[in-house]
């Protein structure tokens, strides 16, 4: 009875194995995604959304808010960040100042103005002219965070940077983008510089238009950067919901600070002499 029973198994395993290794397994298809293809699209001439800073005294709170405190911001930046002490508007200039006092145990002080919930925006052509300031330990940057962080926290719901400049490179400007994949926690984000001999002496006209297909950068109508939409995913597009505007001096930090900072320097201005926000003319 073994016997019988035992050949009976080795039959029966036989014959899975022979339909097993008989079974066609149809292996799926991939199929690589396209790329978003360049619709090449245009903006309209006059401005969705705009502060020309023709008034006088505080800025217009029905377009701008001020982020507030000295926590570091997530760079060990070394200002604190007041409710509009820092920033004015006269002779149709916004004004930004950084200075060498101590707040809240910070040493410096300085204005982070944003748009958020007052100014979101999905695609367009963004154009601020502005003058940087000068000195080792400033940190100026004029740039864009998604409102709604719907990818989760930076850097994976993303970052537009339309300018930024660090005092210890003076009239180097940089346009750079940040998302999940590539950004400068891990030291690979995507980026553009351009030497303007006069960055930080006169304006200069700095812009980003945003599209389904790419983010591109600008100073004066000539383009010096562009990273365009792999159709991936949000880990390398996030820039499909909505961004709101950012303006600031930071001082010190991991970028700005890597020098030092002179504190000779202080106070210390960024002047904005507009903020424009042209739509996208849909295809």
């Amino acid at each position: 009875m073994k016997i019988i029973k035992q050949t009976a198994i080795v039959l029966s395993l036989a014959i899975i194995i022979s339909v097993g290794c008989t079974d066609k397994k149809e292996i799926p298809v991939v199929t690589p995604t396209p790329p978003v293809a360049d619709l090449n699209w245009e903006f309209e001439n006059s401005p969705m959304w705009q502060d020309e800073f023709d008034n006088n005294g505080a800025p217009d709170l029905t377009k701008w808010s001020f982020d507030v405190g000295g926590n570091g911001w997530g760079n060990n930046e070394l200002q604190y960040y007041t409710n509009g002490y820092n920033a004015s508007v006269s002779n149709g200039n916004l004004e930004i100042v950084a200075k060498k006092e101590t707040v809240s145990g910070r040493s410096y002080t300085s204005t982070r103005l944003v748009s958020r919930g007052k100014g979101d925006f999905l695609y367009g052509r963004f154009e601020v002219r502005a003058k940087l300031p000068k000195g080792r330990g400033t940190w100026p940057a004029i740039w864009m965070l998604s409102t709604e962080n719907q990818f989760g926290p930076w850097p994976s719901s993303g970052e537009i940077d339309i300018m930024e400049h660090v005092g210890y490179e003076q009239n180097k400007v940089h346009c750079s983008i940040h998302t999940s994949a590539f950004n400068g926690a891990r030291g690979n984000q995507k980026s553009a510089s351009q030497l303007i001999p006069t960055a930080t002496d006169d304006f200069h006209v700095y812009r980003v238009d945003w599209t389904p297909y790419a983010v591109r950068g600008y100073i004066d109508g000539e383009k010096y950067f562009e990273y365009t939409n792999d159709n991936k995913g949000f880990t390398t597009w996030p820039f499909n919901k909505k961004f709101h505007m950012i303006m600031n001096i930071a001082v010190g930090g991991n970028w700005g600070g890597a020098q030092g900072i002179d504190d000779t320097i202080f106070p210390k201005s960024m002047l904005v002499d507009y903020v424009r926000v042209y739509k996208m003319i849909e295809q």
